[in-house]
């Protein structure tokens, strides 16, 4: 495995509605710091790879409305390194085009590709990890996903089987892929042993994931395959736009991940969190002795297991809650049974329809 030839492609395009308030179309949890570390999602990210790769490797695929974020949070980037996006198209159409502007320099190219905004605690072994599946996809073209050995039964991650028999190294096959159970389902997957969530995470050499464009997305991959003579140039962004226009929304997991026969998965615990939701932020944060978190200026009274993030400047008393949401940020106060959580992106969606898009 050749340091410079690996890259990595950071998505940062999403607006992260289930983690409204906090996550806005104007500034989405990505570029917060969401756990008060002093650094942003994105900024951790990007320091988690640089033992990965060389800081030009790292390419940043998000809406054109964040190009300032990006520029401000990651100021050692090239505007040749920040992928702007005209238009939300899922995952598929953002990981083609970084997979083909990158190969058209590096054929060679080595990926990981990653979400911003994504929570690691063990960062050391996060990076072995990651070298150890790059390694193999270093020479063989074959596609990786990273799994998390799942710790309950959780409904809001989609699922990975695999065939404990089939291995390289410590990759095992993939049998299936499940998109989110329902929980009677998901506590039998946890039970068998044989299942991991899907981190969203993927790893593969550039020749590898382009012939799977070529199979089972041609429409995405020949629009991105075509703009190989402009990529790196002033004519680039034109000619990127016409494409982006012409691609569906598909994500990679659908699109690819589930159909391909040469996808691996490999087992990890390298505390991961995705962050994606109220529940998990609870999860993973310290709690006080009435397994509360509280971020800001709380006090409780006979309140258990919620979860408050409100601004320090405001001083907030709450008595008598039990398992529930409690988040202001700027102009909206949410408050909302936790188990109730995945109401959020349709209270998004009223709240834009109703009441105006200065609160979304």
């Amino acid at each position: 495995m050749e340091f410079k030839n690996n890259y990595v492609i950071i998505m940062a395009g999403g607006i992260g509605s289930r983690f409204w308030p906090f996550s806005r179309t104007n500034h989405p949890k990505q570029f917060q710091d969401i756990l008060g570390t002093g650094k942003t999602l994105i900024q951790q990210t990007a320091e988690r790879f640089e033992e990965i790769c060389p800081k030009e490797n790292i390419y940043v695929v998000t809406n054109e409305s964040y190009y300032d974020l990006v520029k401000e949070q990651l100021p050692f980037m090239k505007d040749d390194q920040i992928l702007q996006e005209p238009v939300m198209r899922n995952t598929a159409p953002c990981i083609a085009y970084a997979t083909y502007k990158i190969a058209s320099k590096n054929p060679k190219a080595n990926m990981i590709v990653a979400p911003a905004d994504h929570i690691i605690t063990k960062e050391e072994e996060f990076v072995r990890v990651v070298k150890s599946a790059m390694t193999v996809t270093a020479k063989e073209n074959i596609l990786v996903t990273l799994g998390i050995k799942p710790s309950r039964p959780d409904t809001g991650y989609g699922y990975i089987q695999y065939i404990d028999g089939q291995r390289k190294g410590d990759l095992m096959k993939v049998k299936t892929f499940t998109e989110k159970p329902d929980l009677t389902l998901a506590k039998s997957f946890v039970e068998s042993g044989d299942f991991v969530w899907n981190a969203g995470i993927f790893i593969w050499n550039a020749v590898a994931i382009k012939e799977k464009f070529a199979k089972y997305l041609p429409d995405i991959g020949e629009a991105f395959q075509d703009l190989s003579d402009v990529y790196y140039t002033d004519k680039e962004d034109e000619k990127m736009k016409e494409a982006y226009f012409q691609c569906r929304n598909i994500s990679i997991d659908y699109g690819i991940m589930e159909q391909a026969t040469k996808a691996y998965v490999l087992p990890a615990d390298f505390g991961w969190s995705d962050l994606g939701t109220w529940k998990s932020l609870f999860a993973i944060s310290e709690k006080d002795e009435n397994n509360n978190v509280l971020h800001g200026n709380v006090l409780t009274y006979d309140t258990k297991n919620c979860v408050v993030k409100t601004p320090e400047g405001r001083l907030v008393v709450i008595q008598g809650l039990e398992n529930y949401i409690i988040a202001e940020k700027d102009n909206v106060l949410l408050i909302c049974e936790k188990d109730q959580e995945q109401k959020i992106k349709q209270f998004v969606a009223d709240v834009k329809d109703k009441k105006g898009t200065e609160f979304c």
